[in-house]
């Protein structure tokens, strides 16, 4: 496939995006020689489109360095990210460790010092770059027993080789014991608490009540943000939406891996259900309007952070239709500063208005002289649809079998960006008060929603009357049976799903 197809496939909705890390920048590659495979070209690199594909075992004899090459951080992040397509990490570590006692000749009883000297820092930075980007794929003793077994082999030429192997595993253990702590907030977030009916004022805190400022809400969204966006794995977005197409009769890493995705997409549905509860919430159309008007400022001061993720979940929470109906509490709004936000989250044009903004803060990032400045959060959902597409648009293999490395490299450019962004510093002090708020307070369910909004202005059409009607009636059933109560445990919007359902959900519904 030629570069023109490959644009094609994409379609105008997947524009190329900027690439802000060296880690996936195609550079000019100066790659060892091979035997190259059936249909295979010698002599060109596999970045800077020639070719454009190759077999697998070609690419990965192109992972494994040597005493006189090492890949480059833009082929290692490709491969390892788009590999587990076809092989999983486990068996791809293994053929790696192969390969080198192999080449270097590692199981022979007399090492050629001198030459394993030269290899040997190669190979502990290509372990290095591996277990620093995908920890995940260390999580078996057996994978951890190939580093060792590997390292072993090589430390007799040199003690150094030892102890790097030894940091190298306790930075490991480290990032997989952060990583398993799990994204969520404190108290059970998973599983909010969430109102049928409107409850007593004196059984609710509102949000206004934990924090009046804008300014401080913003930054604690943003904190949440970032905490979340950590433990997001890159290949979560391969895997997301992998297609079970085995080369060599591998079989593909397919499991319960995108469990940090899923949870970063129920964020965002919880956070557009809370910002929707708020408001319908107050008695008064005084109190509601007071209520919008703190969210707006909210989401512009998260705009001008760099958060799009939470400013288009404040958006989309006030465009709920139980909240978009309230025609009286909006009329005691001053919308101009919502009409602004709303044009630049306008999904005219695939959200031309915001790729331009999102362009804007990642060079402002590239060009940061304070942590504030690096913060880049991106509308999530539209960046889980673009990667969506871009797979649907290409194959991962074409009809000679070779692996389709140029989609891998687009596919690169979109983690990447990703990946330097979510390791942003957080540079606003964290209140737990808030952020527990956040996670734990109680939300309407969508019955619930519409319930608080025909309470708080009654229905105006008969399709909203009939609604009432018939959500009063399940609403006095609810609160008559023996289990009843005006609470009760559930997931809103995000249902328990599998999670190709949920990343489906999350593209084809951005709110719009």
């Amino acid at each position: 496939m030629g570069r023109a197809q490959a644009s094609g496939a994409r379609g105008a909705g997947m524009p190329r995006t900027l690439s802000t890390s060296d880690m996936v920048t195609p550079g000019g590659l100066s790659l060892p020689p091979t035997e190259p495979a059936d249909g295979e070209q010698a002599g060109q690199p596999l970045l800077d489109g020639a070719p454009s594909s190759a077999s697998l075992d070609t690419l990965i004899q192109h992972l494994v360095p040597t005493a006189d090459y090492y890949p480059e951080k833009a082929y290692i992040f490709t491969f390892l990210l788009s590999s587990r397509l076809f092989i999983e990490p486990r068996e791809l570590l293994a053929r790696v460790c192969h390969l080198c006692i192999e080449q270097q000749q590692l199981d022979k009883p007399e090492l050629d010092k001198a030459q394993v000297r030269k290899f040997g820092p190669k190979l502990l930075q290509l372990l290095a770059e591996w277990t620093e980007t995908f920890p995940r794929d260390f999580q078996e003793a057996s994978a951890i027993g190939h580093l060792e077994d590997v390292v072993g082999r090589i430390a007799p030429c040199d003690e150094a080789y030892r102890k790097r192997m030894h940091q190298l595993l306790q930075a490991l253990h480290q990032r997989l014991a952060l990583l398993g702590q799990g994204p969520e907030g404190p108290g059970g977030a998973d599983k909010p608490v969430s109102y049928r009916t409107k409850p007593q004022a004196s059984i609710h805190r509102e949000l206004l009540g934990v924090c009046s400022d804008p300014y401080t809400l913003a930054q604690q969204l943003t904190h949440v943000e970032l905490e979340r966006l950590r433990h997001i794995g890159p290949e979560e977005f391969v895997q997301a939406f992998a297609s079970k197409e085995p080369l060599d009769g591998a079989q593909p890493c397919f499991s319960d891996k995108t469990n940090n995705l899923e949870a970063y997409v129920k964020w965002f549905n919880r956070l557009c259900y809370l910002v929707a509860t708020e408001i319908c919430m107050p008695a008064k159309k005084k109190q509601r309007a007071q209520v919008i008007e703190f969210f707006i400022d909210v989401a512009r001061e998260c705009f001008n952070i760099g958060n799009f993720n939470s400013l288009m979940a404040i958006i989309s929470g006030m465009n709920m239709s139980p909240v978009s109906r309230l025609k009286k509490t909006w009329a005691k709004v001053k919308t101009a500063k919502f009409f602004i936000l709303e044009h630049q989250m306008d999904p005219t044009g695939n959200f031309c208005n915001y790729r331009t903004a999102l362009r804007g803060a990642a060079h402002r990032s590239l060009t940061a002289h304070s942590s504030r400045e690096k913060i880049v959060i991106p509308f999530f959902s539209l960046l889980i649809k673009d990667i969506y597409f871009l797979n649907e648009g290409c194959a991962n293999r074409l009809p000679n079998g070779h692996v389709n490395f140029e989609k891998f490299l687009e596919l690169a450019k979109q983690v990447g960006e990703f990946v330097t962004w979510k390791q942003a510093d957080c540079p606003f002090e964290q209140n737990p008060s808030i952020t527990h708020y956040l996670h734990t307070a109680p939300i309407f369910s969508e019955d619930g929603l519409y319930l608080a909004s025909y309470e708080s202005e009654s229905p105006e059409n008969q399709t909203e009357k009939e609604r009432w009607k018939s959500l009063s009636t399940c609403s006095q059933m609810w609160s008559s049976s023996a289990c009843g109560n005006e609470i009760y445990f559930a997931f809103c919007f995000c249902t328990q799903q599998n999670v190709r359902s949920i990343l489906h959900t999350a593209t084809a519904s951005l709110i719009y």
